[in-house]
């Protein structure tokens, strides 16, 4: 190993919990020295669990042993193959996370008989015995096995002893949301066995981790809009089995979890565009998430309050008013011990026009660690200014991120916001972002300090719907969505050019952007 790749390595650790440098290496001592067995014999079981399902999954099952994920289709002709990999990890997940057993059109037979294939292939099963899957597929199992009122013994003992592996393998090594998932998955599982252990592990995991996972506007500290949706999924899932189930009473947990739902509601409503998207800021991607109406919805048949929280740890800001909403993002990298979902995208942002995604963030398409996942996490791809075509956050590994950008300026105004982060150090320069909205037109100025040769780009990326995008002199006019960009530096040079746009995982649609070179300053103006 180089001297480059240690200093990777070591900015990369530094920022671990000491939990998860304990478990990584606990996990893999205690599983090569000691093969343990973690079956333990249901006794007395008699399932008395209540569900309604408010929001059905996607059809993911389409017909006989036919799935589709992620935009990619497998028919196993013969037996189905959960350890599949051709489709890449991330699909053969969803194959194991049996999300389909709560879609609209499945019948409970079908279901019973999926689950029944699923245990007999059990000593087969790779990526199924993992925590995280397991802690998705007890949900789902949980709510179709309640939901259906199915009491077979068989089905009950696979899924208890799965949940055995969970409880002693928790995710403490990695935190994050996949820690949420098993404690979230951990109370369905305690509620449905009404097992006193599962419960504790499961109370306490829920309060330490969203009590540190919601900032105090509201967001979940990994910064995914998509993320976030899915947190919130399961916080109001919670609410809902407590809700309709009264074997605890004596806890105070609901009045935790309706908390935590409100503010991440009000976060959620502050970020939507009034079209109903979100920003694809990060690890974001269509069609994954529940739809923020949705999760509107959900709460307010569980008589959930709302709160008005301003935006502020997150780093997300929004202006809005009837012609325009500009999302930006002037926030640290988040979280810091767990940034496998973090872009480099310091002082980026999407702008829509009313309702019209014009300026838009290219998006997620993939999970696999490959030069595409590379390239979706870099600077290049996103509404912001790179120095050499470099990243202003040491992304890679496809999961990983050693130096970070780190604000070192905010300055808020009613209708403007001034930052800087140091991501360029390395040159020898900050760089210093402002944005100032007014009713008609958006101010963007961009000033890099004792710039020295270096290559300059601001980058832009309008959304595929945008075909016509004409280049006189130093503006960029959009003919049918009346939009002109003005641009005033020296030494400029404007060039447009092609990029794939992200329009879930596994699909993109080719669109167009603009590259902008300068020298140390830049005024962008753009006129709706």
């Amino acid at each position: 190993m180089g001297g480059s790749e240690i200093k990777l390595l070591y900015h990369t650790i530094k920022y671990l919990k000491p939990i998860q440098v304990y478990y990584r290496f606990f996990y893999v001592i205690r599983n090569k020295l000691f093969r343990k067995s973690y079956n333990k014999t249901l006794k007395n079981f008699n399932p008395a669990l209540n569900w309604e399902s408010f929001l059905k999954s996607s059809n993911s099952y389409l017909e006989v042993n036919t799935f589709i994920f992620l935009n990619l289709s497998k028919t196993f002709h013969k037996n189905i193959d959960w350890n599949y990999a051709e489709n890449g990890l991330l699909w053969t997940f969803n194959l194991n996370y049996f999300d389909f057993l709560n879609q609209q059109e499945i019948s409970v037979e079908e279901g019973v008989t999926l689950i029944r294939d699923y245990i007999t292939k059990n000593d087969t099963l790779k990526v199924g015995k993992q925590a995280f899957p397991i802690s998705l597929r007890g949900l789902n199992w949980v709510k179709f096995l309640s939901k259906n009122q199915i009491n077979d013994a068989v089905i009950a003992q696979a899924l208890y002893d799965d949940y055995q592996i969970l409880y002693h393998n928790l995710e403490y090594h990695l935190l994050g949301n996949h820690l949420l998932e098993n404690g979230f998955s951990l109370l369905f599982g305690a509620y449905y066995f009404k097992d006193e252990l599962l419960y504790k592990k499961s109370i306490k995991i829920l309060k330490q981790q969203l009590t540190e996972q919601t900032l105090n506007d509201g967001a979940h500290f990994e910064l995914s809009p998509m993320y976030h949706q899915i947190m919130l999924l399961r916080v109001l899932d919670c609410i809902h089995l407590i809700q309709l189930n009264s074997w605890k009473e004596d806890d105070n947990i609901i009045d935790f979890l309706e908390l935590i739902a409100s503010k991440m509601l009000s976060w959620l409503r502050a970020i939507t565009f009034k079209k109903g998207n979100i920003p694809m800021m990060n690890d974001s991607a269509y069609f994954i998430a529940p739809t923020s109406k949705e999760l509107f919805d959900y709460a307010e048949k569980l008589n959930i309050d709302t709160k008005n929280i301003p935006l502020s740890d997150s780093g997300y800001r929004k202006f809005t008013n009837e012609i325009f909403e500009l999302f930006i993002d002037v926030g640290q990298i988040g979280a810091s011990y767990q940034p496998a979902h973090v872009h480099s995208d310091t002082f980026s942002c999407e702008l829509y026009k009313k309702n019209i995604p014009i300026i838009v963030d290219t998006g997620t398409s993939t999970y696999e660690k490959n030069e595409l996942r590379h390239l979706q996490r870099s600077t290049l791809s996103h509404n912001t200014v790179s120095i050499n075509n470099s990243n202003q956050t040491q992304v890679w590994g496809g999961f990983r991120v050693a130096q970070r950008a780190k604000i070192t300026q905010l300055i808020e105004g009613n209708n403007s916001i001034k930052a800087s982060h140091n991501g360029y150090k390395k040159y020898g320069i900050e760089h210093t972002r402002t944005f100032i909205a007014n009713s008609k037109e958006i101010l963007i100025n961009d000033t890099l300090s004792n710039n020295e040769n270096n290559v300059l780009t601001a980058h832009y990326h309008f959304h595929n719907s945008i075909t016509d995008v004409i280049i006189e002199n130093n503006t960029v006019k959009l003919p049918k969505e009346n939009i002109h960009i003005i641009l005033e530096g020296k030494n400029l040079k404007i060039v447009k050019e092609k990029y794939h746009l992200s329009l879930g995982f596994n699909k993109t649609e080719e669109a167009i952007k603009i590259n902008v070179f300068f020298e140390n300053s830049l005024n962008t103006k753009i006129i709706l």
